[in-house]
């Protein structure tokens, strides 16, 4: 079974490589409102249209060595790093996802379809996670064509998840999930309106929607932990001066940061805070 996991891992971490090549045109051309699907991409120097052999992940680059291959323009370090950490990223999904897997024993046809629906959205999650953060970094924007379909695909794939594996409490505490962290990020923009925009609203439901499909204590640590890593780098920031308190840090990052750390540990931190108190 060990040998599954490594296949998957191995497998998802070449998908991720090439989906973080497409979230290198998404992140650049959503913003602008520009199609991601047509024109074929181009050197931004020369308008020369990059060949299928300069577009393999990683690769690539570096055996261009970093530039055009038409008029040796510099291409940006940022598109392989987006690659690499892509396909980290879709590798370290994949070994959470079918470790679990594993460690649970199912070997029946409704736990592998199970599985392979579960694996699906989270590692659809973690695209999102990746253009998301990058986006709202740039533009401090959370645009409504990339959270919106969230939804939909979060609903569709977790929802079939928990029919094939009956497990109607899953699709419950999901609904729940949604709507409490949509209903807290909508006060706080309420309220703060200076401090919290719509977007993050927006995406506080579709976060909510994928901790709570897991459990409560990912749904607790997941929001708090959003708060946390937060806080703790806007005070750093504060600190050393290089932003002011009307600073327009974005929160979108932290957000998906912190649902992260609610989704790879979120059960287990809950678990351990609720026995240092005698509750387990």
């Amino acid at each position: 079974m060990s040998a599954l996991v490594g296949l998957s891992v191995v497998l998802s971490a070449f998908l991720g490589a090439a989906i973080g090549s497409f979230l290198n045109v998404v992140t650049y051309r959503v913003p602008r409102g520009a199609s991601i699907v047509s024109p074929r991409s181009a050197c931004t120097s020369c308008g020369h249209v990059i060949r299928g052999i300069d577009n393999v992940p990683v690769v690539s680059w570096l055996v261009l060595r970093g530039k055009c291959r038409d008029c040796k323009a510099p291409i940006s370090i940022r598109y392989p790093l987006v690659e690499l950490g892509t396909a980290v990223f879709f590798a370290l999904v994949a070994w959470w996802a079918v470790s679990g897997f594993v460690a649970s024993g199912a070997l029946s046809d409704s736990a592998t379809i199970t599985l392979g629906l579960t694996l699906g959205a989270y590692l659809y999650l973690a695209a999102v996670s990746v253009a998301l953060a990058l986006i709202d970094l740039d533009t401090h924007t959370l645009p409504n064509k990339i959270v919106l379909p969230a939804y939909v695909v979060g609903i569709a794939l977790l929802g079939a998840s928990s029919l094939a594996s009956s497990d109607y409490g899953a699709l419950l505490s999901a609904g729940v999930g949604l709507a409490a962290l949509w209903l807290l990020y909508f006060l706080m923009a309420v309220l703060y309106p200076g401090g919290m925009g719509f977007g993050d609203v927006k995406l506080a439901g579709v976060l909510g929607l994928f901790l709570g499909w897991l459990g409560w204590g990912s749904l607790f640590v997941g929001a708090f932990s959003a708060f946390l890593l937060g806080g703790v780098f806007a005070l750093a920031l504060l600190l050393s001066g290089r932003v002011s308190r009307k600073g327009g840090i974005p929160f979108g990052p932290w957000m998906l940061a912190g649902a992260w750390v609610g989704i790879f540990a979120g059960e287990t931190i809950w678990n351990s805070y609720l026995a240092l108190f005698g509750l387990a």
